[in-house]
């Protein structure tokens, strides 16, 4: 039987998913809605303390990388369905080399 790297893609696409699904509509709700508002009162000083906390900069880098990678495989088939499945090797390589690209400028971003 053939190894194959797959079983580590559809891993990170489906943890991608679950923090895409739970997370992200969360962190929007938020940051994005109830703090300009006024119903969570953060101010500028309070976020970058809070950005200090190495359990808050992993929880930003789980928010950005896995829903990376959930993209990179769903992006990824999606062209193979839609016809392009002669060069399926360069679509993984462009999809996840992206992903993994973007992952290390958000690791890079958060811990400099």
């Amino acid at each position: 039987m053939a190894k194959s790297n797959e079983p580590i893609w559809w891993s990170l696409f489906s943890a991608g998913g679950v923090v895409a699904a739970f997370l992200i509509p969360l962190h929007i709700f938020l940051m994005g809605i109830a703090w300009p508002m006024g119903l969570v009162s953060l101010e500028f000083d309070k976020v970058q303390t809070l950005l200090a906390n190495p359990l808050v900069r992993l929880y930003c880098f789980v928010l950005i990388s896995l829903p990376l990678f959930h993209w990179a495989h769903r992006f990824r088939f999606i062209l193979v369905h839609l016809g392009l499945k002669n060069i399926n090797t360069l679509l993984a390589v462009l999809c996840y080399g992206t992903a993994i690209a973007g992952t290390v400028v958000a690791g890079v971003m958060l811990w400099a």
